[in-house]
């Protein structure tokens, strides 16, 4: 049984059913356990019943000590503070063998089966950003995404996972500060600072808007959820990290300040973004009053103009009528 866990509110709510019936297509046996981190999505999700899930409420889930940081974070913040406790918590209250937790926003085009498969026996798994060269962050970003990350539940996981949680409710915030960024910066030793530690070597898991340059796909066909998709590089892509995405509420989304072609647009995000449409009129059917897909207004200031030059200089204006993915 792989077990995982991921978090997310109402703002996200659709990337999450998305990351959810994606792993329903792909990975037979699993169990997702989401921890809702406002009413709305908790309400929604337990309407839905998914029958591989559990569904967590913020009640259920937060402690003193988290309960005492929160005020001092911004929800981003908070939300990366909490991804260590996520998975203490499932290891600890539902004695699984292992725990998985996974971003909201990352979807599956096939078995996560291989990245377990050459883990082996050893007690944790990171993944790494694998940065395109000119897009390479990882001084101040980190070597490792918490964007997939394992811990069994023997000695050697416990240990990094706990050390984890302390330092993220000791200090987690959206800047990098004395070697600190977030809760991944914590992560760039540990193949030294703790024992059983593999690092992911399937390049098919952890595909992403700041590595997919390296790679060269050919259009995806079939629907989203049973897309296939080839690859010069002979792999098979495991899951694609949405980072970024957002919805505007003049109908337009943006993807991101980096480089991406039209077989990636067409392969990984029209797909997506179309299916996300889908499920947010499934909600709306449950509940009218939000926008599962988090829509906010256009940013807009006097850098507004400047940056529209500068990203269509350099090939990054990803700013789209959603008109151009929903057809």
């Amino acid at each position: 049984m792989y077990n995982f866990c991921t978090l997310f509110d109402s703002n996200y709510l659709t990337r999450g059913i998305a990351c959810y019936r994606s792993l329903e297509k792909h990975c037979e046996d699993f169990h997702l356990y989401i921890f809702a981190f406002d009413e709305k999505s908790y309400s929604i999700l337990k309407k839905l019943a998914f029958k591989k899930s559990t569904i967590i409420s913020l009640k259920e889930f937060e402690d003193e000590e988290l309960l005492n940081v929160k005020p001092t974070r911004s929800i981003a913040e908070y939300c990366w503070t909490s991804t260590s406790s996520t998975i203490l918590y499932v290891l600890k209250n539902f004695n699984v063998e292992n725990c998985t937790y996974i971003d909201s926003d990352i979807f599956f085009y096939s078995s996560p089966k291989e990245i377990f498969d050459e883990m082996g026996d050893k007690s944790i798994l990171l993944t790494e950003h694998r940065y395109s060269p000119q897009y390479n962050k990882e001084l101040k970003a980190g070597k490792y995404c918490v964007q997939f990350v394992t811990f069994k539940n023997d000695e050697c996981a416990l240990k990094a996972l706990n050390w984890w949680r302390d330092r993220c409710i000791e200090w987690c915030y959206n800047r990098f500060e004395d070697g600190k960024f977030g809760d991944q910066l914590y992560l760039d030793d540990w193949t030294e600072r703790f024992e059983g530690v593999h690092v992911m070597q399937n390049p098919g898991g952890g595909l992403a808007a700041w590595n997919i340059q390296q790679y060269d796909f050919e259009n995806a066909y079939g629907n989203l959820i049973g897309t296939e998709i080839k690859t010069s590089k002979r792999f098979k892509p495991v899951f694609y990290h949405f980072h970024y995405l957002r919805f505007y509420k003049n109908n337009q989304v943006e993807l991101g300040r980096r480089i991406l072609t039209k077989n990636v647009l067409d392969t990984f995000y029209k797909p997506y973004i179309k299916y996300l449409e889908e499920i947010k009129s499934e909600i709306t059917t449950l509940d009218s009053s939000f926008d599962p897909n988090g829509a906010s207004e256009k940013p807009l200031n006097w850098k507004t103009p400047l940056l529209y030059i500068y990203r269509k200089s350099f090939g990054v204006y990803n700013i789209f009528n959603k008109s151009e993915f929903v057809k």
